[in-house]
């Protein structure tokens, strides 16, 4: 006794689809032993379609077609043995004067015969190839996918085509469709997975090709009827296979009379249908389905090839991003700041909406992320669950309830460790995709009790039915998965990298330290000594005391340029550059100086090299030689030798006798040895009687040369250049801006020696903006750097109100000064009162001028 199975969800996953015992009524359908000698079975309709007057059981194939046809037959199964890939023969003649398109294919208890009236031979080959020329050129996915659906109603005349997609859920959406004009679109809409049943997923990826020709479920049934029963025939690989009738009137609740579908496999999974949907009857010929399904491989092929190299494009973008990443990480030291400042190249390596990172206890993060103050249990959670690695989800509230605070924000994490300690986490953050699935009907199915008893009832009405899916994000792909590992690998060469660079720096810090201490109390000493041989009263007493104040007030501001200079100079710069601003503060004495030699600029390394030993020459000749007495002289001249090597000398003449040297001092040592030892170059000092002469060798790999020579003796640049001014300042008011207040007192006591009376002082531009709200100058002075702020505030309020001003500076740098402000002549620091006295005095020439 036969018994119904109760109903639930799962019984159209159970329907043995693949042994309907009938056939669709377009064609016949023969099963014969393995040898193809006799007919076993066959459909009722074969021998009215094939002219035969008996019943076809144990009827010899020979008898019933010849043996011209019959051979033509075996020939064609034995060149294709396997199931999946029929053997055809197109427009066989038969002996009732009929013309059959004929495919057969083996099966373990033996062969299947299926015949279709043919009314025309057609190249299946010449169509595919003419599809398949159509889109091979195509080199972008939504390109492809867009032209091969209209491709495919165009060449097979279907009133729609719909490229269908799977999603990882088993639901599919509408990728692209071409349709006539006065149906519905059903372009973007979303259908439940159990529209297709798990075996009908196994029998589309076993034969990629299905067709329905008539959805009314027409079925012509397999005979001897006993036999069928006992042991159904598996029509797997039929053609003409019956269809499910739950299908049909699916079909048929859509308004479709016939169908075709072909499989898109992609890495041997079901990756979606080529699905065509006709509202009138209609049958494919056999050579019109071999090219749809020559074209649906293809197809997949190409699609493939597509993914492949838009998956090896993003791996590649992610290479070139991580390359930026750790080249531009070499330069530094400091791994948060390293990581901090790549948080938005990271986040551009692959879809996410926010990026945060947890390191040392510290919480950085840039777009949508957990709110403030949850990062810290998060870190904790991830880091229990992750163990180390790489860890995602895209439904966070569920793997972590107190996520549900932010789901909208938060809902899919992945998190990338910054180290093997499970501490240190890079995360990446998804959106909610709060969507609409736009589902054919109601994914949920009904029961109902009918004529067959309690069934599964397909849907009546495909009126949209909506969907909201919370609480998710855009699921996390392999894609994804990859450049997260690389993200990983990159950080953890990083992480490395600092570790030793640390462990360096650790074992050389003491070593530092003692060369620092060292060298500082070195460059103290220079400085004492430098300042203890400018203030020396003159021996001569005819020099009077004013002009001895003068020259000293000279040498202390060249000294303070020429300081200025060398600090600064961390970039390089040219050779004649750097002896001048090391030279420039003798230069107000009575020794003559030559300088002289081609144009060459030192790279930073060899600038900080030759300025150290220039600066050592220059103070020891300050100290013992040519500059240390009126009448030395000191001639530099450098010049271009063979390989670009550059050739300095040092002679030095007419200071003090020079005696027998003894021990060498630290300064001395710096000049005699940091050219060879840091630059690879030579060295050569000759303490002559009459001074010191010294050549030295600059490998030429650190230095450029400039076709033009450079100048013996540069003219002292003008500051800014003015108008004659007036003779006297006396009587103006003055706001003198300036931070230092010692630097204040002294130009205060150089304005009042020039009868200026009235000097309002500001330390800062707020200071000063408030001063000048109840007090109007005649001229002011603005210090351009006033420790943490500029005067350029004070600088804007002036123009506006028209009152002249002047910069003033202790060093080259307007930087701040913004470009409308750069024609404002500068004043230099440490102030010289002829100087200032005299930039005042030209300056309000110029504004009365203008």
């Amino acid at each position: 006794m036969l018994t119904t199975p109760s109903v639930d969800l799962t019984n159209c996953d159970r329907e043995p689809i693949h042994i309907p015992g009938s056939i669709q009524p377009h064609g016949c359908l023969l099963s014969c032993d393995p040898a193809i000698t006799t007919v076993r079975r066959y459909s009722a309709n074969a021998p009215e379609m094939l002219g035969v007057q008996q019943r076809l059981e144990g009827l010899s194939i020979a008898d019933l077609f010849g043996a011209d046809v019959t051979h033509d037959i075996r020939n064609a199964i034995a060149a294709a043995p396997d199931a999946s890939r029929p053997a055809v023969i197109a427009h066989l003649p038969l002996a009732n004067g009929q013309h059959f398109d004929v495919a057969v294919h083996r099966q373990i208890q033996g062969a299947i015969l299926e015949f279709e009236p043919s009314l025309r031979r057609t190249q299946p080959l010449q169509l595919a190839r003419e599809m398949i020329g159509r889109v091979k050129d195509i080199n972008d996915i939504d390109l492809l996918i867009t032209a091969s659906a209209k491709l495919v109603r165009a060449v097979l005349g279907y009133d729609r085509v719909m490229i269908y997609r799977f999603e990882e859920d088993g639901s599919g959406k509408v990728a692209s469709e071409a349709k006539r004009h006065d149906l519905e679109s059903f372009l973007g809409q979303y259908f439940p997975a159990t529209d297709i049943p798990r075996q009908a997923r196994i029998l589309y990826m076993q034969n990629p090709i299905r067709v329905i020709s008539d959805a009314r479920g027409l079925r012509v049934d397999l005979l001897p009827a006993t036999e069928e029963q006992a042991a159904p025939l598996d029509l797997s690989f039929a053609h003409l296979r019956s269809v499910s009738p739950i299908h049909c009137e699916y079909l048929r609740n859509m308004g479709v009379a016939a169908s075709m579908s072909i499989s898109v496999i992609v890495n041997d999974k079901l990756w979606g249908l080529i699905a065509c949907h006709h509202y009138a009857p209609k049958t494919l010929t056999m050579s019109e389905r071999i090219a749809a399904e020559m074209f649906g491989e293809f197809f997949s092929l190409h699609l493939l090839a597509l993914k492949q190299k838009r998956k090896l494009d993003i791996a590649n973008e992610a290479r070139r991003s991580l390359d930026r990443f750790l080249q531009a990480a070499s330069h530094h030291t400091d791994l948060d700041e390293i990581l901090t400042t790549a948080l938005p190249e990271f986040q551009s390596l692959f879809a996410c909406d926010g990026v945060g990172m947890w390191m040392n206890g510290r919480w950085t993060a840039i777009g949508a992320t957990p709110p403030r103050g949850s990062e810290v249990d998060l870190a904790r959670f991830i880091g229990e669950v992750a163990n180390g690695r790489i860890w995602s989800t895209n439904t966070l509230s569920e793997d972590y309830p107190p996520a549900s605070d932010y789901f909208e924000d938060v809902s899919g994490i992945m998190a990338v460790p910054l180290s093997q300690i499970p501490r240190d986490y890079l995360f990446f953050f998804r959106k909610e995709r709060l969507q609409t699935l736009n589902w054919a009907g109601n994914p949920e199915k009904t029961y109902e009790t009918g004529p067959l008893g309690d069934r599964l009832t397909p849907r009546k009405s495909f009126a949209i039915w909506k969907e909201t899916v919370q609480r998710q994000a855009t699921p996390w792909r392999d894609s994804d998965f990859e450049i997260a590992e690389a993200i990983r690998s990159a950080i953890v060469e990083i992480v490395l990298r600092h570790n030793e660079v640390m462990h360096e720096e650790r074992s050389k810090s003491d070593v530092r330290q003692r060369m620092l201490n060292e060298e500082l109390n070195h460059r103290v000493k220079n400085i004492l000594a430098v300042i203890k041989s400018l203030v020396t009263f003159p021996t001569q007493d005819q020099v009077p005391i004013q002009d001895y104040i003068g020259s000293l007030r000279g040498r202390i501001h060249a000294l303070s340029h020429a300081h200025d200079q060398l600090t600064r100079g961390g970039g390089g710069g040219t050779l004649n550059d750097l002896l001048d601003a090391e030279l420039l503060p003798y230069r107000a004495g009575r020794s003559t100086i030559v300088v002289k030699g081609p144009s060459a600029t030192l790279d930073a390394r060899a600038h900080a090299v030759a300025a150290l030993v220039i600066h050592e020459l220059c103070t020891n000749a300050a100290k013992y030689g040519a500059l240390s007495r009126d009448g030395g002289s000191l001639t530099v001249t450098w010049q271009e030798v063979d390989g670009g090597d550059c050739l300095l000398h040092w002679s030095e003449t007419g200071g003090p006798p020079v005696g027998p040297i003894g021990r060498k001092g630290f300064g001395s040592a710096l000049i005699d040895r940091s050219i060879p030892y840091d630059l690879g170059g030579t060295s050569r000092l000759e303490y002559r009687p009459d001074g010191l002469d010294a050549e030295f060798c600059l490998p030429g790999r650190f230095l450029t040369w400039e076709s033009e020579p450079a100048q013996e003796e540069k003219p002292p640049v003008p500051e800014s250049k003015f108008v004659e001014g007036p003779a006297s300042i006396a009587g103006l008011e003055v706001l003198l801006v300036e931070d230092q207040v010692l630097i204040a007192m002294d130009a205060e006591m150089m304005l009042a020696d020039a009868g200026i009376d009235t000097v309002i002082t500001a330390s800062s531009s707020s200071d000063a903006l408030n001063r000048l709200k109840t007090f109007t100058p005649s001229i002011a002075v603005l210090d351009i750097n006033l420790g943490r702020d500029t005067s350029v505030p004070v600088a804007e309020e002036l123009v506006r109100r028209g009152i002249p001003f002047v910069f003033a500076t202790g060093y080259d740098d307007r930087s701040v000064v913004p470009d409308e402000l750069l024609s404002v002549p500068v004043v230099r620091k440490p102030y010289d009162a002829t100087a200032l006295v005299r930039a005042l005095a030209d300056r309000l020439a110029n504004a009365a001028s203008e």
